[in-house]
């Protein structure tokens, strides 16, 4: 059973902003790398299925399947560097407190995917009010 990784999405409000930010930054045949400090000891988990699901101002908003998860740089200046599919799948927001680094998500505890979902180009403040308060 896959692995999944949970990040807080510094510095974006919406996928929107993330998606504005990958464009304006990215390298031209660069893939999307997420850098941290670091390297999960369960990576190999990661790599077999697992996603990276990115929490928006206190909801778990989407998702990117891990590609791969490698360490770059040794001792005190090692970094951890998770490889990222383009494609990003919105998942039902769920709501999640913020934290320091990542953590590990297991599948149980994963949101499902919006994809088909008829609320799926819903606002997501509208959908968080409705999971919140159990209409959806």
């Amino acid at each position: 059973m896959p692995l999944h990784m949970l990040k807080l999405c510094v510095g974006a409000d919406t996928i929107e902003d993330l998606l504005e930010w990958r464009r304006v930054h990215h390298e031209h045949g660069q893939p999307w790398t997420l850098r941290t400090r670091q390297t999960p000891k369960r990576a190999a988990e990661m790599i077999d299925g697992g996603s990276l699901y990115r929490v928006f101002k206190g909801s778990i908003l989407c998702r990117q399947r891990i590609l791969a998860v490698q360490t770059v740089g040794e001792g005190v200046t090692a970094r951890c560097e998770v490889t990222l599919d383009e494609e990003i799948v919105r998942v039902a927001p769920t709501p999640r407190r913020a934290f320091q680094g990542w953590r590990y998500l297991e599948t149980a505890d994963a949101p499902p995917d919006l994809a088909g979902d008829a609320f799926a180009d819903a606002p997501p403040e509208l959908v968080r009010q409705l999971r919140e308060i159990g209409a959806w």
